[in-house]
């Protein structure tokens, strides 16, 4: 497609393949052991090429095919896959391939439904990349096209499929940390998260993220990976959902925010605070799970327990007020040692494992669905400076 055409046609559908970054297996047909699964990655960005090293050193995968819209991507995304892999401009072109088993769904957000559905039309299993799909519409009708099949679909929220998370999980529910009180969520950088471009008419096929129409922004690319888990530990659904935000920093002509601050109230009065910045990275990526016997940090591959009555209160001049109560300092903390694949990796295998065994993924529709139906509320919340409610018409989603 010219881009000139594509940027006139920016509002249609068709024109958004860009490259970036379940349910039900039911009696679908399976693989033997020693079947090879061809898989095909649709979207050619940073995060489809990132997925394709991976991909090849997983046995009983072979990447088949790629796809993106946008030559130089298409080109990056064949280099990075090496020799005898095929190349697509056109999705649809793809799927029609008989040999492809699976794909991988790696384009803008704003494109997941359209092409995930499509891929499930065409019989083929399907890794979609978070968040799920864009918009209330968007999440049902994929849920629905996936229902209706009985292929493997699973959402790719990696940090669903860690073993260390998984482990975290499971003690939490033992009980670990005692009655949960809350949740604190960041996820910090220092940049302006953006790519180079040659010419301005590529602007926004390259620079998808800053664009509403195409993006949730932080909140659908990173905060939703924090979601998912707290979604997942308490086993319920958010009541209601409230928000900030901005662009308060990168004044370049983006649209989505530069920083959100997210509060979701969940049952029994727990809340689970959300919040990114593109201007300081202090802390980086980290979840804290507050309870009444203890506190569990939780970083990309590592987590330390601190339990309630061994942290140090520091009894100094606060305000001027003699021997007030200042910040508790953590004391003893109890590293939690587990062995792990890296998330995105692990996914992978997964992946691979659903389809030869014909099993449920632990990402799957479901969990997308709730995790993108949440980070739209969080939009909603933020752009209509609104208080957003849980709608109930989502409590039997599967």
């Amino acid at each position: 497609m010219d881009r000139r055409k594509f940027i006139k046609q920016s509002g249609t559908v068709s024109a958004a393949l860009l490259g970036t970054s379940s349910i039900l297996a039911g009696v679908g047909y399976g693989f033997s052991d020693d079947k090879n699964i061809n898989i095909a990655v649709i979207g050619t960005g940073d995060r489809g090429k990132g997925l394709m090293p991976l991909l090849k050193s997983i046995e009983n995968v072979t990447l088949y095919a790629c796809c993106d819209i946008i030559p130089f991507r298409l080109e990056e995304g064949l280099k990075r896959a090496g020799d005898n892999v095929k190349g697509y401009s056109d999705y649809k072109k793809l799927l029609k391939d008989k040999a492809i088993d699976a794909v991988i769904v790696s384009t803008t957000f704003s494109m997941h439904d359209e092409i995930a559905m499509a891929a499930v039309k065409a019989n083929k299993h399907v890794y979609c990349e978070k968040t799920l799909a864009k918009g209330y519409d968007g999440i049902n009708n994929l849920l629905e096209s996936v229902k209706s099949s009985n292929l493997i679909f699973q959402s790719g929220h990696q940090y669903h499929c860690s073993k260390l998370y998984e482990h975290i999980v499971a003690l939490i529910k033992k009980g670990k940390v005692g009655k949960i009180a809350a949740f604190e969520c960041q996820w910090n950088r220092h940049g302006d998260w953006r790519r180079t471009v040659d010419h301005p008419d590529m602007e926004r096929i390259i620079n998808w993220r800053m664009y509403k129409e195409y993006s949730g922004g932080l909140t659908a690319e990173l905060c939703s990976h924090q979601i998912d888990f707290v979604n997942w530990v308490l086993e319920a659904n958010p009541e209601k959902v409230m928000g900030t935000g901005g662009v308060d920093y990168w004044k370049d002509g983006r649209e989505t925010y530069d920083n959100v601050h997210l509060i979701y109230s969940y049952p029994n009065g727990v809340n689970a605070k959300f919040s990114c910045l593109t201007s300081n990275a202090n802390e980086g990526y980290q979840i804290k799970i507050m309870g009444d016997k203890g506190t569990i940090l939780l970083d990309y591959d590592k987590a330390t327990f601190y339990p309630e009555g061994k942290t140090k209160a520091v009894q100094q001049d606060v305000d001027g007020v003699s021997g007030a109560t200042a910040k508790a300092k953590y004391g003893y903390g109890e590293v939690i040692h587990i062995e792990h694949e890296e998330p995105t990796k692990q996914a992978m295998i997964d992946f691979r494992d659903n389809i030869l065994n014909n099993t449920m993924p632990k990402s799957n529709v479901i969990t997308g669905a709730k995790a993108a139906i949440c980070v739209q509320m969080g939009l909603d919340a933020m752009y209509n400076e609104t208080i957003v409610h849980w709608n109930p018409k989502f409590n039997n989603l599967g």
